[in-house]
């Protein structure tokens, strides 16, 4: 069982350090929020949707996914669209959030929830990442090895969340003239552009 929850632990936390676009999302919500009570529905939306598809990824569902071509391709046109127009939004409110910063209001718990479910749903790279690789690599366990590899990989993401959105806590508490943020968001647009130009070139392959 150690040997099998080590090995989800590692693969789960190599499959998750990359940044991508929900990485950006769950940082920037720390650090765009004013209390860290308002950052805990994006953290918690992330981390759900991850266990989802861990569990589903798991179960077996990998081996359905995998099967058929015109899914993977729906996937990545799907997450194409989603991740361009997140980009041109972020970098839209660039300028705002920092000239603006200390004018911003809070995301409603709503908005958060659903932004976090996108970002986790429609992310071509999350599905998959989950169901290609976590749920594959599942395939050698069974019983108490297969439950121990699950665990792990879900608990790596509900940590990693955490100390992204801590993370952006802290940027927030040393950047009060939100001139830090702005390009935050700056970068973050063109990491979900690159991030969909790579979709680009996976639907060519």
């Amino acid at each position: 069982m150690l040997v099998a929850f080590m090995h989800g632990f590692i693969l789960a936390l190599g499959l998750i350090l990359p940044l991508g676009v929900q990485n950006v999302f769950i940082f920037s919500q720390g650090a765009y929020q004013s209390t860290w009570l308002r950052v805990f529905p994006a953290v918690i939306a992330a981390a759900i949707s991850d266990t989802v598809l861990i569990v589903v990824a798991v179960q077996g569902v990998s081996l359905v996914v995998l099967s058929y071509a015109w899914l993977k391709v729906a996937l990545l046109i799907v997450g194409i669209v989603f991740i361009s127009y997140m980009g041109w939004l972020t970098w839209k409110n660039s300028d705002y959030i920092r000239l603006k910063q200390n004018e911003a209001k809070d995301w409603s718990l709503w908005r958060q929830v659903l932004f976090a479910l996108s970002v986790s749903i429609l992310n071509p790279h999350a599905i998959l990442d989950t169901i290609g690789v976590i749920g594959t690599s599942s395939l050698s366990y069974g019983g108490e090895q297969k439950i121990a590899f699950m665990t792990a990989c879900i608990l790596v993401s509900w940590c990693w969340f955490t100390l992204l959105a801590s993370m952006g806590r802290i940027v927030r508490t040393l950047d009060r003239s939100g001139y830090i943020l702005g390009l935050l968001n700056r970068f973050s647009a063109i990491i979900m552009w690159i991030s969909g130009a790579y979709l680009i070139y996976l639907l060519k392959m």
